[in-house]
C-alpha cells in the first residue's frame, strides 16, 4: 500500500515525504498563517494529475513510435464554493510539438484519462475531467 509521511515544520508549512523517499514542501499564504514557501495542497492535486496523465501519454506515444520534441500540459480546476471545496471541473490542455498524428495523440490521451491514470480516475466521482490538445509544428 503506498504511503507518505506529512510533517508540520512551522506555521502552516508541511513537508511530505513519499514512500520512495522524495520530499515536497506544501504551505499556504501568510494571511492564514503560512509563509508561502510551497504549493497549496489543492495545487498538488492538479500537479499530480498532470504528472500522472503526462507520464501515460508520453509512454503510449513512445510505444506508438510517435516522435515529438516538446510536451507540456496546463491543468486548471474549478472548485465547489462551499467546504470541502473539492474540484468540480478540471481541464487539461496538452501541448505537443512535432509531426504528431492527431488520432494517435487523442488515443493516448483517452487511454490515459479513461484507463491508466489513477489520479484522474480517483477524481472522477466528484470532478468532471475534460481536455483539449494543441499540436504545434517543430
Amino acid at each position: 500500500m503506498p504511503s507518505a509521511t506529512v510533517r508540520l515544520v512551522e506555521g502552516m508549512q508541511f513537508v511530505a515525504t513519499s514512500e520512495s523517499g522524495h520530499a515536497v514542501v506544501m504551505d499556504t499564504t501568510e494571511e492564514v498563517g503560512g509563509h508561502d514557501t510551497g504549493p497549496r495542497p489543492m495545487e498538488m492535486v492538479l500537479i499530480a494529475l498532470g504528472g500522472c496523465t503526462g507520464m501515460d501519454v508520453v509512454s503510449i506515444l513512445r510505444k506508438m513510435q510517435v516522435k515529438f520534441t516538446r510536451f507540456e500540459m496546463k491543468v486548471d480546476g474549478e472548485r465547489a464554493p462551499e467546504h470541502p471545496k473539492y474540484f468540480t471541473k478540471i481541464r487539461v490542455l496538452y501541448r505537443i510539438w512535432g509531426d504528431v498524428p492527431e488520432e494517435k495523440l487523442k488515443k493516448a490521451i483517452d487511454l490515459s484519462l479513461e484507463k491508466y491514470c489513477s489520479v484522474s480516475n480517483s477524481l472522477k466521482p466528484k470532478a468532471e475531467v475534460s481536455y483539449e490538445y494543441q499540436i504545434n509544428p517543430t
